[in-house]
């Protein structure tokens, strides 16, 4: 009796450590998920820096060249400031002379007036000969012979002031001329002169918009040095951080390495654990988990003769009870599938298993579960409508229809046994798990094994 007493206390504490385990084992696994999705975030954070190395280099290299290109333009810019201010130098000289130009063209205009006053006095003397000519003429035709040698002399004064008047004429005509086309270019000269004032006070703000542009471009090669300063300083933190990366996404794999490892550990103490629960369960010694065991037997039984009942009368066949060709509903998420026996399983399946998790408030549900870990029902708070976007709830209270795999339901689908009494952790989904009691009894139809049917409890 004592023995059985302790063999009883043993697989007690061996279930309580399987449930230690199974906790533990489920964190680990939350933390090896965690520590996965950190890596693949980390893989792309690396991917992310592989460009942002490529695009500092290319940075690198830029910086580089525009230092090249203030360092060319600036000596451009100083070549050119160079001759520009040559040219500007002789602009201005040019202007100069073409205002000394006036003073020059204003006097050639007082010469010509002078001139023309000259020329004006000559004809005036000219006509003045000329009637003094005719006056000699007059007075040796009076004269007789004896003042024939004069009158040829009057003649000839006479026609030579008649030419010396004309040539007076002559001239003037042409100092008019003259005077007329030196005042037009005397004009021109003036209006080139204020043309030339204008381009004076441009040449003066081109030579300030010169000296600031010179300026700029020293002000553009210093701060390109700056950059490529800058670039290659952070060229060589990029690299660093690369490195950084590197190492940290080796520690992060070899740290998930050795989690997973653990949890290997744990699982398979906790299978050990179980094995040791499920013996103790099997000593015949009445233990709290008796209850549910009893539980679970007798809803095998009715379940088993719930369906032998519907294969004979033909409301079910063996094709649509064994049938794994889940069909995935459309839109679902979780993904929910339907097989030919889901629609029996619905109608006349679930409201037993609705009875018989009302018998004990510890039981959390019963269901059943096919060799492949599919569930074509369950209990009617765990098989409510899905709620579109909404997965968490989805995984909570619409567990019909979904396909679920752990190593305890495993084990029991492919042990030998009466029932098989398990600690495992129930899937909640997004890393979360509840910790569980649960009977498996295997069901059999036609001589072949179907699954299992489950009491889920907390204790």
């Amino acid at each position: 009796m004592e023995n059985l007493d302790l063999l009883t206390d043993l697989g007690e504490r061996s279930g309580d450590i399987a449930l230690q385990c199974s906790e533990t084992a489920g964190f680990l696994g939350e933390l090896t998920r965690r520590i996965h999705d950190d890596s693949a975030h980390l893989v792309e954070l690396q991917s992310t820096m592989q460009a942002l190395a490529v695009s500092q280099n290319e940075s690198v290299l830029a910086a580089q060249e525009l230092s090249l290109t203030a360092r060319r333009a600036g000596q451009i810019i100083a070549q050119g400031h160079e001759a520009i201010g040559r040219s500007l130098g002789q602009v201005t000289e040019l202007i100069e002379n073409v205002t000394g130009l006036e003073g020059h063209l204003r006097q050639f205009l007082d010469v010509i007036e002078t001139v023309g006053d000259i020329s004006g006095q000559l004809g005036a003397i000219a006509r003045q000969t000329r009637l003094l000519g005719v006056n000699a003429a007059i007075e040796a035709a009076r004269g007789g012979e004896a003042t024939q040698g004069f009158a040829v002399v009057a003649d000839e004064i006479r026609r030579l002031a008649e030419q010396a008047g004309e040539s007076a004429a002559s001239v003037g005509d042409k100092l008019g001329l003259l005077d007329r086309d030196a005042r037009q270019l005397i004009g021109g000269v003036e209006a080139n002169i204020l043309r030339g004032r204008d381009v004076g006070s441009h040449i003066d703000t081109l030579r300030v918009s010169m000296a600031e542009i010179a300026s700029l471009v020293t002000q553009f090669g210093e701060r390109s040095d700056t950059i490529v300063t800058c670039t290659d300083e952070a060229d060589g933190d990029v690299a660093a951080l690369r490195q950084g990366l590197a190492r940290f996404s080796q520690s992060a794999t070899e740290s998930a390495t050795r989690v997973e490892t653990a949890r290997g550990h744990l699982e398979r103490l906790e299978g050990m654990a179980n094995a040791m629960l499920n013996t103790a369960a099997h000593s015949g010694h009445v233990t709290r988990n008796s209850r549910y065991i009893a539980f679970a037997e007798e809803g095998a039984e009715e379940v088993q003769a719930l369906i032998e009942g519907a294969l004979a009368q033909g409301e079910l066949d063996m094709a649509g009870l064994f049938d794994t060709a889940y069909r995935p509903l459309p839109g679902s998420e979780p993904t929910q599938y339907e097989n030919g026996f889901t629609a029996f399983a619905d109608r006349f399946v679930q409201p037993l298993l609705d009875r018989r998790t009302a018998q004990d408030s510890a039981i959390v549900g019963c269901c059943l579960i096919d060799m492949n870990g599919y569930l074509p029902t369950h209990i009617s708070a765990r098989s409510q409508p899905q709620r579109l976007g909404q997965a968490r709830w989805n995984m909570e209270h619409a567990r019909n229809r979904q396909i679920f795999m752990d190593s305890q339901t495993r084990r029991a689908l492919d042990g030998d046994g009466d029932f098989f009494l398990f600690t495992y952790r129930q899937d909640l989904g997004e890393g979360r798990y509840r910790a569980l009691r649960s009977v498996f009894v295997p069901l059999m139809f036609g001589g072949r094994r179907w699954g299992l049917y489950e009491v889920g409890y907390l204790i």
